[in-house]
């Protein structure tokens, strides 16, 4: 996985409990709360029109295969 900072743009996978919405989602990284040597919380927020479709503004994600950075 490559590095994610503060800022990056990311795309995070919604998994089958967010129904139809589930599938890749583009967000921007606003906070990381580090929780072990290897793994952190990356709290993303997503754009006006992602969070019309979903229903949610931001969400964390700690699973590192859930998270990856986009250009």
């Amino acid at each position: 996985m490559k590095e994610i900072s503060l800022g990056d743009k990311v795309e995070i996978f919604l998994n089958e409990k967010f129904g139809e919405h589930s599938g890749w989602h583009a967000a921007q990284v606003f906070a990381i709360e580090p929780y072990s040597q290897h793994r952190s919380f990356y709290w993303v927020r997503f754009n006006a029109e992602t969070q019309a479709r979903v229903g949610i503004k931001e969400i964390s994600v700690f699973n590192p295969k859930h998270i990856r950075k986009i250009a």
